[in-house]
């Protein structure tokens, strides 16, 4: 096999192009994806080279096999004013919106979609053949209509002038950087995130397609547009996809001018009242533009699954899609091995395994499969840590044809075996493993839903703290990035597709589209997204209105599952039911029965009594008397909720309560008590879920509604911003839940944690409830060094409480004992008042390639350097060297400052300030804050 180094001076002058010829070896294979160093004449310095070449004679074979080039840098971005009249390249005609607010109970019951008729030109006759590929039924494919609807509208051609257009890098969201929009009947309300994410937007960039392209087949591959995403290039309307949240490709190669000038222009469409949380807007996922030889392994195009696993074998059986867009019939040899990945996803070592070689005939434009199978000694286990290890492989295969390479595909895969057990829950190798897990929407905070790959990180790196093993994606496909780091970091997921099918709950969500592409969608995500060892299950639905509609629903929800099973037979499907109950139809379909709240029960506070919201009582053991054959697990659990560093008296004695004014709530301020012990109407807090699971060792766990707090849908303050849900808030900071959670999820971390603050200036004498979070079984608590008694956890028990203590100024200290010796122990003190500012950040060390992050956490201090808890004094934020602002935040539901400001106010205490680097120019990175009156700090940040 022949590869080519090219070397480049200092100068950036070409030096040399070398063809080097050696047996197959993957690494040198996969310098050519990377930064290649070496010294040469003594005076090379680093050069990108992408592609892969193996040198060939005449043979028709394009030397170039398989390329997949970022196109995320230098487009052209237009969003249309709301007020102006936008073009009329609409997919499809909606109904009218009667109702912009989309404030509504989160639980409330979906309803019939609207028909609408009209005689206005639609393109989504040009569309829907994008999907034929995910159509089994050739009977059901669609045929592309004559004509180029769109052909003559200016912002398609190449001669069009977009320089004042705006310059955007994707991933993109257009809306995060707002303005909020504060007004109560404002287009967008506080269920979609108070952010202007609806809208009509098109963005530009230029192809650089050579010469050399000539007759490779090339596509374009987006990871996630938001949303009715519709492709031109050259002119020529090629394509496109409605679902914002697929991943999905295009055929660029009828429209391409090799080495010409090449146009690409994408029209997306982001409808009002079409969510219930935010979902940002632009082209806010990454962009491919992918090459290959018209003979190729198909998108997606490899499956790879594991059986027979122990540790002293495993069983691996591969499948290969191969694709002939070429006009003459093919014959190819297949060659597959497999090589072992190290923590950081390099190759170690010579391959373990290697397939017997295959050959296939492919007819002229048709498709072809294939398959092998492979025992591997003494494998390496995927498996969830801190247990097991996330072990990870990646089978490289090659593709020949006369002898000569034409494609070269890897596959990053685990070997785990999974096996769920009705009455204990799910076995990973063997090991039960009980799920600690949480629901996680799709944005990135101040980030928005503009995916970024640290940002995601650093959100799994805290959960992983608290003691979460477990995501369950809500209510999506997510990034394909996220589930690179599941797979790597040994997170169990729950992969879903659907928050809504033909029934709506809002007027222009995607139940618009799920007849036309229900299909299509769901074999996209199963084919995408199956060689994940990570991912352990299929959602199929999140409380859906079929649930309401006995075996109609039920005939549907067997149609979605039929489509996984023919896709990927080795997991289960679910669907998670807040409605359904046992005697229905609609849960007999699944494998896996997933309950949303439906377990502790729904709204049994006798306050709910004679409403027409939902009521039921605990379902735990009718589900498994009805199904004993079927695990059962929580998909949502407790929605509880609280404002972080946010107390509000009196405190219930209860363990649990509905929020209302009075008791946790208060809707003047829009804040809720941090003290945990409140939620969303149909929720329950942390200890009733915890008490529930306990008394029931046969659920396999839960998911906890949410990990972060998310933009959009802040129940019970629609005038917010975002969530109180989350067990960390919107910023990153750990709200008191969370160590309520890791004193369950982790018993073996000495924890002590005390609530609330000690710093109650008003309150002086007044009872003051503490309460005290500990992974021990008692603990004595001490204010001012007095003791107020040493309690003990009683069974179902998952806090301490001091409901009578009398505030006065000074220290708390809880200490904790387990098994009669101490274990832990926690202080809390009163500050004295606001006197400087102090930085951290979660890395001193960032890479300077213009998408790396830092997360600086600044804190008000009193003069010994304890944060203020109260303290919301005003900050600026400076940057010098070669990074930006980014966003900043606070944590604060109810802030409706910008995020990419410079200016913010601190919510009890804190602030956070997120800066990038920039591409290709490291350095030290100085981020300094102020505050009028306060001793300013200065952090630094290496870029590398």
């Amino acid at each position: 096999m022949t590869y080519r180094y090219k070397y480049k001076n200092k100068n950036n002058i070409l030096m040399k192009t070398i063809n080097y010829y050696r047996p197959f070896n993957l690494n040198a294979l996969r310098t050519f994806a990377a930064f290649i160093t070496i010294v040469f004449a003594g005076c090379l310095t680093l050069v990108p080279y992408t592609s892969v070449r193996a040198q060939t004679m005449n043979t028709g074979i394009n030397s170039t096999i398989r390329e997949r080039i970022s196109i995320n840098e230098d487009w052209r971005f237009y969003l249309y004013e709301w007020t102006a009249t936008t073009d009329s390249l609409i997919y499809d005609v909606r109904p009218e919106i009667k109702d912009r607010q989309n404030n509504g109970p989160a639980d409330a019951k979906p309803t019939a979609a609207v028909n609408v008729k009209t005689n206005q030109m639609v393109l989504k006759p040009w569309i829907l053949p994008i999907g034929n590929p995910f159509i089994k039924d050739p009977a059901k494919r669609s045929v592309r209509p004559d004509g180029n609807p769109g052909g003559n509208f200016p912002f398609v051609q190449s001669n069009f002038n977009d320089r004042s257009w705006e310059q955007v890098t994707l991933p993109h969201d257009w809306a995060i950087k707002g303005p909020f929009l504060r007004d109560h009947d404002e287009l967008v309300g506080g269920g979609m995130g108070r952010l202007p994410s609806p809208g009509v937007a098109w963005y530009r960039k230029k192809l650089d397609i050579p010469k050399s392209d000539a007759g490779r087949s090339v596509f374009l591959d987006v990871d996630g547009a938001m949303s009715y995403a519709m492709v031109w290039l050259n002119g020529n309307l090629v394509g496109g996809w409605p679902y914002g949240y697929a991943s999905w490709r295009v055929d660029l190669s009828p429209f391409i001018v090799p080495g010409g000038e090449n146009q690409l222009a994408i029209r997306l469409d982001n409808p009002p009242a079409s969510s219930r949380w935010y979902p940002g807007g632009g082209l806010y996922r990454n962009v491919w533009l992918v090459k290959t030889n018209p003979v190729h392994i198909s998108q997606w195009g490899t499956v790879l699954t594991t059986h027979d696993v122990s540790g002293t074998s495993a069983a691996i059986d591969l499948e290969i899609n191969i694709d002939n867009d070429s006009k003459y019939d093919a014959e190819v040899k297949i060659m597959t091995q497999i090589f072992a990945m190290n923590a950081d996803g390099m190759i170690t070592g010579d391959a373990v395994a290697a397939f017997e070689p295959l050959n296939a005939s492919i007819a002229a434009g048709a498709k072809a499969s294939v398959g092998e199978s492979v025992t591997l000694n003494n494998p390496k286990l995927w498996g969830p840590p801190p247990t097991q290890s996330p072990n990870r492989y990646v089978a490289v295969t090659t593709v020949l044809q006369n002898d000569k390479l034409i494609d070269r595909y890897e596959t990053n895969f685990g070997i785990r075996s999974l096996r769920f057990d009705p009455n204990n829950g799910i076995y990973v190798n063997d090991e039960l493993i009980k799920l600690k897990g949480v629901d996680q929407h799709h944005d990135l905070g101040a980030l928005g839903a503009a995916f970024n790959t640290r940002a995601a990180e650093r959100q799994l790196e805290i959960l992983r703290e608290m003691g979460c093993n477990a995501i369950r994606i809500s209510h999506n496909p997510p990034a394909p990035e996220l589930l690179e780091l599941t797979d790597r970091m040994g997170f169990l997921v729950m992969d879903e597709a659907f928050d809504m099918w033909a029934r709506k709950k809002n007027p222009l969500d995607f139940h618009l589209i799920f007849p036309d592409w229900f299909e299509q969608d769901l074999r996209a995500l199963v084919r995408r997204d199956r060689n994940c060892p990570s991912v352990i299950m299929w959602n199929f639905g999140n409380e859906v209105g079929e649930q309401y509609t006995d075996k109609e629903g039920a005939a549907l929800a067997k149609q979605l599952c039929d489509i996984i099973k023919e896709e990927d037979s080795t997991r289960p499907t679910t669907s998670a039911m807040n409605w359904a109950k046992p005697d229905m139809p609609f849960p007999a379909v699944m494998d896996v029965i997933s309950l949303n709240y439906q377990g502790e029960g729904i709204r049994q506070d006798p306050m709910f009594e004679g409403t027409d919201r939902i009521r039921t009582a605990p379902q735990y053991d009718a589900y498994h008397e009805k199904f004993p054959a079927k695990v059962i697990l929580s998909s949502e659990t407790a929605s509880a909720a609280s404002s972080r560093g946010v107390y509000l008296f009196p405190v219930i004695q209860d363990i649990s309560s509905p929020i209302r004014d009075g008791r946790g709530g208060d809707s003047k301020i829009q804040q809720v008590s941090s003290y945990e012990l409140y939620a969303v109407d149909f929720g329950s807090s942390a200890d009733k879920v915890f008490a529930s699971l306990d008394r029931h060792p046969f659920v396999a766990g839960e998911f906890v509604w949410n990990g972060f707090d998310y933009l959009g849908e802040p129940t019970p303050y629609y005038g917010a911003r975002s969530s109180y849900t989350g067990i960390i808030d919107l910023a990153g900071f750990k709200k008191d839940r969370f160590y309520l959670y890791q004193s369950k999820w982790r018993p073996e971390l000495p924890l002590a944690h005390i609530l609330p603050h000690w710093n109650w200036p008003d309150r002086t004498g007044e009872v003051t409830p503490v309460h005290v979070f500990t992974s021990g079984d008692e603990a004595e608590l001490f204010l001012n060094g007095k003791s107020l008694g040493r309690k003990k956890k009683a069974q179902y028990e998952y806090r301490l409480r001091w409901d009578d203590v009398k505030y006065e100024p000074g220290e708390l200290k809880a200490v904790a004992y387990k098994n009669g010796k101490k274990w832990a122990e926690d202080v809390v003190k009163t500050t004295d008042g606001p006197a400087s500012l102090a930085a951290s950040a979660d890395r001193s060390e960032i890479r300077a390639d213009g998408k790396d992050l830092a997360f600086i956490t600044v804190r008000v201090t009193d003069h010994s350097g304890l944060t203020v808890p109260i303290a919301n004094n005003p900050m600026t934020f400076e940057i010098e060297g070669p990074g930006e602002i980014l966003a900043t935040d606070n944590g604060d539901p109810t802030s409706l400052t910008a995020f990419p400001s410079h200016e913010r106010e601190a919510f009890n205490g804190l602030v956070l300030v997120i800066i990038r680097s920039k591409p290709g120019d490291p350095g030290w990175i100085t981020v300094t804050a102020k505050s009028p009156g306060l001793k300013g700090t200065q952090l630094v940040v290496k870029s590398k």
